[in-house]
């Protein structure tokens, strides 16, 4: 007796079956370069942001003790204040929209690299403070590498004393400080694009109709608005005898003289490390630029009260 056996016939995938397969793949491989791409994106952008924020709230957080303990006195001619903005801006391929350079008197905390009471005080508590922002490399001024940096120099107390109290106008000393600002020791934080400073004064004007006297608060941007081109103010001076400023739309030299600073608002434009790199790299037109800040760049302010002046 013969036994047949049966064998089943091995068949492989179709054409139709592969392609469906492939195609399924595709689809699943292009899912998930996307969502990597998007997480890669999401990653980058808040890793800018964060460090653009820590690069601000640095800056933001110095000068805001250095203008909490500014000092002015009344009942004499010296410059007390000097702010104002350059005609040339810094900047390479891409100038900055604002850069306002201040010189100023201040009881600062870190005076005397801090040790304050040990042998190194060497009396004094009155600080010259200047700051500036330039377009240099940060590290070494003839580098290849420029960037955004804003600097700040503190000048001790005892050499404030014999240098700079006194003087009517401290723009000469602003400019013979100069060499030292630049100083790799001065660094505060680099990208910061745009640096602008507004006064805000209260000043004092008779109502014609009640005739009584108003206190009004006035802002006073020195250089250019951070979202205008139009120049507010070059120059915004505190002397003795009262704040020194180019014209100031609104109010007249008088109420200004007689005003008194109530606040200092600071506002910063800080770039990211790539949009710093292209800017290196590359040229703007004028639209290119605004559009490129937008999306590269963020924005930052504090509004600082200071002792009655």
């Amino acid at each position: 007796m013969k036994t047949q056996r049966i064998t089943s016939s091995r068949r492989g995938f179709t054409l139709l079956e592969l392609m469906v397969a492939m195609a399924i793949t595709t689809i699943i491989v292009t899912v998930l370069v996307s969502v990597t791409s998007v997480a890669i994106d999401t990653w980058n952008r808040s890793r800018s942001e964060l460090r653009a924020s820590r690069q601000a709230k640095a800056m933001v957080d110095t000068m805001a003790k250095d203008f909490e303990s500014m000092v002015i006195r009344s009942g004499n001619a010296n410059e007390w204040l000097s702010a104002t903005s350059p005609t040339a801006l810094p900047g390479n391929n891409m100038k900055s929209s604002n850069a306002a350079e201040l010189i100023f008197f201040s009881a600062a905390t870190d005076r005397y690299k801090g040790a304050i009471g040990t042998a190194t005080d060497l009396g004094g508590d009155v600080s010259g403070i200047l700051y500036k922002l330039d377009y240099k490399d940060a590290i070494d001024a003839s580098g290849t590498y420029p960037t955004f940096v804003l600097k700040r120099l503190l000048i001790d107390p005892n050499t404030t004393f014999t240098t700079m109290l006194g003087k009517t106008d401290l723009t000469p000393l602003f400019t013979s400080n100069t060499a030292t600002l630049d100083k790799v020791q001065n660094f505060v934080c680099e990208n910061v694009f745009q640096f602008t400073v507004t006064f805000w004064v209260q000043i004092s004007r008779v109502n014609t109709t009640t005739t009584k006297t108003d206190l009004l608060t006035v802002p006073v941007t020195v250089g250019q608005s951070a979202s205008t081109s139009a120049p507010v103010t070059k120059s915004f001076k505190v002397k003795g005898t009262g704040i020194v400023s180019t014209a100031v739309s609104g109010v007249t030299v008088a109420e200004l003289q007689a005003g008194r600073i109530t606040g200092v608002e600071i506002s910063l434009s800080v770039l990211t490390d790539a949009a710093t790199e292209q800017v290196r790299r590359r040229a703007f037109s004028g639209s290119q630029a605004t559009e490129f800040l937008k999306k590269n760049s963020y924005q930052y302010s504090k509004r600082i009260t200071v002792p009655s002046n």
